[in-house]
């Protein structure tokens, strides 16, 4: 009746050593490392770099406890912080020969000290929030108005173009917020104008009216298209925040959407303000440029001559140098989007490019003037340029056209974003700051912690003294409970904040309230006088509907929380879902096996410890009383 099955012990064993095996990089504490990541948009930091690191250790000398390649850089942990400097040096060294333009970004950093075979399985601690960890916090607004007047500015570009191009003549086109007018002669050109605009804008609600003898025709951008220009600009602006902040060498940056139109930018252990807003704020360009083919130009490759006049020497993605001419052809102020996509021919990897009007005249005109030659597309940040790619015009484009060539899918992708993400797709203005010492931070961790033990402590008193081995058992639940918690957590590399503590602190107390319920209700049965066996097996089964119902209605409160909150409020619903998980698993089915393992060999078992077991005046005594 009351023996588990072994393969129950199997999963309750396989559940205590990963939770023992996730949980323990927590405690390790943090030792000095150095982290390579990405200095220009063009470099790209993959495995390869990990290789070059160890390369340049090896000849400095030093030995790192590990090297590896984590997500979008390349981290080296070392023993000391002396070994942290010179390390630093040898790297800085080895992989940017030039000071004045790094292709790479050498920061000291902080990593967990536990073993490399940890991290090997992702066996890695928790991420400390602001809160936690200390570091600067900014809100920040994106002018959603500056996005949609850009796309009307670009429509009304398009708009004089198809006009023209279809011979249909107008008075002009004006602008007016997030509307566009065109004045037109009769009602022959505004019937004409109507339907080529419906057909090639489709972004734009169009309504016709006559004033006297003059025919107008408005357009104002649909909800859906408005929406999306909203999205993708808020969007953009977050790769373009993600880019700059890895120069800061924050280990873990938190940049998140919150609401319509903000963006909350998280930099744990930074605490120069100052350098942090000059770095978020920086404004990048990105130009079209022809390349220079002429005989002189290929001696300067080569360095058999110097770099011809009205030209400038760049270096491409491979590391190649390119000769460009100083001229501009094309902006980025013109570029209106960049998708990765698929020739419909070849079926080869491609970047989709859409430029406004004016861009779209340049393009044709300069295109058609240099088929067969190469263009290259520059990004310029700090002053410095890098070759985004340059490709050979194969025929004369226009608004749309397409760049290919040797590109796999995860390079089209790459470079797609490179050229969207280059500046901010619209103004942002900071609305609330706030910087973190750690020393706050190390205090709040301590009172935090200090709390979640207190409490623990207390729960475990009480449940043993007032259930006596029953209160063991919830107790050992109770622990087992925080293990897969803090361990899932760490799995799922979670930021811990106050306010996820907190739902620790709370879940606790949720957690402990389930095994109240096992341990009433087998009283119950008791009372009643059926054997404690017997007892035993009908108190967990008739307490696992009430626990259920229990959870699930709290669950279904993180559930919001989690959907509708933001900030402290999701870092709080995140612990407090999982917590009700562990809580249901571990309250139930580990505290049941405790009991079944204690208990469940016992044929002719007449008691159980669990504490007094109240009667009726002048009842019978239970039989499970001890």
């Amino acid at each position: 009746m009351n023996r588990y099955p072994l393969w129950k012990y199997a999963i309750l064993a396989i559940a205590l050593v990963v939770g023992l095996l996730y949980t323990a990089p927590n405690f390790y504490g943090e030792a000095p490392a150095v982290q390579v990541s990405s200095g220009k948009a063009t470099i790209k930091v993959d495995a390869a770099l990990a290789q070059r690191v160890q390369q340049a250790l090896e000849q400095a000398g030093l030995a790192p406890d590990f090297v590896q390649f984590e997500g979008s850089s390349v981290k080296a942990r070392f023993a000391d912080t002396d070994a942290q400097l010179e390390a630093k040096d040898a790297i800085t060294r080895a992989l940017n020969p030039d000071a004045s333009d790094p292709g790479y970004i050498v920061a000291l950093n902080l990593v967990s000290r536990s073993p490399a075979w940890m991290s090997s399985i992702h066996a890695l601690p928790m991420y400390l929030g602001l809160d936690l960890r200390g570091g600067v916090h900014f809100l920040m607004q994106v002018d959603m108005k500056s996005a949609l007047t850009k796309k009307a500015e670009a429509i009304s570009g398009d708009m004089r173009t198809l006009l023209r191009d279809k011979n249909i003549r107008h008075l002009g086109i004006t602008r007016e917020g997030n509307a566009v007018e065109v004045r037109l002669r009769d009602e022959e050109a505004l019937t004409a104008a109507r339907n080529l605009l419906v057909d090639s804008v489709a972004d734009m609600s169009w309504t016709p009216s006559q004033e006297g003898s003059d025919f107008r025709l408005r357009g104002v951008l649909k909800p859906e298209a408005a929406f999306k220009v909203q999205e993708q600009a808020l969007k953009q602006n977050i790769t373009t925040l993600h880019n700059r902040v890895n120069e800061l060498g924050t280990s873990e940056p938190v940049i998140q959407q919150q609401g319509l139109d903000r963006v909350v930018v998280q930099l744990p252990g930074v605490q120069d303000t100052a350098r942090a807003k000059d770095i978020i704020g920086r404004t990048a360009t990105l130009e079209l440029r022809m390349v220079n083919e002429s005989a002189e130009a290929q001696a300067a490759v080569s360095g058999a001559g110097p770099v011809p006049f009205g030209s400038e020497r760049f270096l491409e993605r491979s590391g190649q140098p390119i000769i460009v001419y100083r001229q501009v052809v094309l902006t980025g102020d013109n570029l209106n989007d960049a998708q990765p996509g698929f020739d419909g021919q070849t079926q080869e990897p491609t970047v989709n490019l859409t430029v406004d009007a004016r861009g779209a005249r340049i393009i044709r005109d300069v295109t058609r003037e240099n088929v067969g030659k190469r263009m290259a597309i520059l990004l310029f940040e700090k002053g410095r340029g890098e070759v985004i790619t340059a490709p050979v015009i194969r025929s004369e484009l226009g608004a749309r056209f397409q760049i290919s060539g040797r590109m796999t899918t995860a390079e089209a992708t790459d470079t797609a974003l490179l050229l969207r993400a280059g500046s901010l797709a619209a103004p942002m203005e900071i609305i609330e700051e706030r910087t973190i010492g750690p020393s706050l931070g190390a205090d709040n961790i301590e009172k935090g912690f200090r709390s979640v033990m207190y409490g623990a402590i207390a729960i475990a008193v009480f449940m043993c003294a007032y259930y006596r081995l029953f209160g063991v058992f919830s107790t050992l639940a109770l622990s087992f409970n925080l293990l897969l918690l803090v361990a899932m957590l760490s799995m799922l590399q979670a930021t811990l904040t106050l306010p996820g503590i907190a739902a620790i602190a709370l879940t606790l107390g949720m957690a402990i309230d389930a095994n109240v319920l096992i341990n009433e209700r087998v009283r119950e049965e008791l009372r009643r006088g059926l054997p404690p066996q017997q007892a035993i097996h009908l108190g967990y089964e008739h307490a696992w509907g009430t626990i259920l119902d229990s959870n699930v209605t709290s669950l279904i409160a993180g559930v919001a929380l989690l959907v509708f909150g933001s900030g402290p409020v999701r870092g709080f619903a995140v612990v407090h879902c999982l917590g009700i998980l562990t809580s249901m698993f571990s309250a139930v089915m580990f505290s049941r096996g405790l009991v079944n393992l204690w208990y469940g060999g016992r044929k002719r078992l007449k008691t159980v410890s669990i504490g007094q077991v109240w009667r009726p005046e002048g009842g019978v005594a239970p039989a499970g009383e001890r």
